[in-house]
C-alpha cells in the first residue's frame, strides 16, 4: 500500500496535473471514455493527505490545491462544451442528418430546446454527469443552433457541479476512508453512481408535447 500511495503522489504531485486534467476534460466531450473524473477523484484524494506529511512522501508545495482542482476541471468543462457546441453550429447538413438518424440525439436535442426556451437548463446539468450525455447535449445544441447565452450558462453551472462533485468525493473519501486506492475505489463507483442515476433522471423526463 505504501507504494500504491508513492505512485499516486507521483502522479498528482507535479503541477503538470493541472494540465492533464485540463486536457482530459476538455477532450472528454469528443472521447467520453477519457478517465476525467478518476484522474480529478485522485488528485483530490492525494489533496486529502494534507501536505503529505502523513506519508512524508509528498512536499507541501506539490499537493494539488482543492479549489485550483475545481476551477480547473470546471473550466476545461465549459470550453469543452463550448468547442463541441461551435464545431456542431458549423457542422451543416451533414451533421443534421446524422443527428436526425439517431432517435437518442433526436429526441435530446428537442428535450434541450423545450428545456432552454423555458428558461431552464437542469437537462444540460444532468447530462453533464450522465455517460455521454455531455456530447450529446453540447452537440445538439450546436446542431440546432440555440443561442450560446441560453446554453453556456447552464454549461457553466454543469461544469462547476460536476467538478466540486468530483474532487468533494475525492477529498472526503479520502478524509473518512484514508488515503488509499479504496478510497479512491469507492469514490470513483460513488461518481459512477452518480451517472446512472443522472442517465436515468433523463430517461424518465418526458418529452416535450408538440405545440397544436
Amino acid at each position: 500500500m505504501l507504494e500504491s500511495m508513492e505512485s499516486v503522489g507521483l502522479l498528482t504531485g507535479s503541477p503538470w496535473i493541472y494540465a492533464v486534467i485540463g486536457a482530459s476534460v476538455l477532450l472528454d466531450v469528443f472521447v467520453p471514455v477519457l478517465p476525467s473524473g478518476v484522474l480529478v477523484i485522485a488528485a483530490a484524494t492525494a489533496a486529502a493527505a494534507g501536505t503529505g506529511a502523513a506519508t512524508g512522501q509528498v512536499p507541501a508545495h506539490e499537493v494539488p490545491d482543492i479549489l485550483a482542482l475545481i476551477l480547473c476541471a470546471a473550466t476545461a468543462s465549459v470550453l469543452g462544451d463550448l468547442v463541441a457546441y461551435r464545431l456542431a453550429w458549423r457542422g451543416g447538413a451533414r451533421l443534421d442528418r446524422a443527428i436526425a438518424r439517431s432517435p437518442r440525439l433526436t429526441t435530446a436535442q428537442e428535450r434541450l430546446g423545450a428545456a432552454l426556451a423555458r428558461g431552464g437548463g437542469i437537462l444540460v446539468v444532468l447530462a453533464r454527469f450522465a455517460p455521454a450525455g455531455r456530447s450529446v447535449v453540447s452537440l445538439g445544441a450546436g446542431a440546432a443552433h440555440h443561442r450560446a447565452r441560453d446554453f453556456l450558462p447552464w454549461s457553466a453551472l454543469a461544469g462547476l457541479s460536476w467538478a466540486a462533485y468530483s474532487v468533494a468525493l475525492g477529498y472526503f473519501g479520502a478524509q473518512w476512508l484514508g488515503t488509499t486506492w479504496l478510497a479512491t475505489g469507492v469514490s470513483v463507483l460513488a461518481l459512477f453512481g452518480a451517472g446512472a442515476g443522472a442517465a436515468y433522471v433523463m430517461r424518465r423526463r418526458p418529452a416535450p408535447a408538440e405545440a397544436p
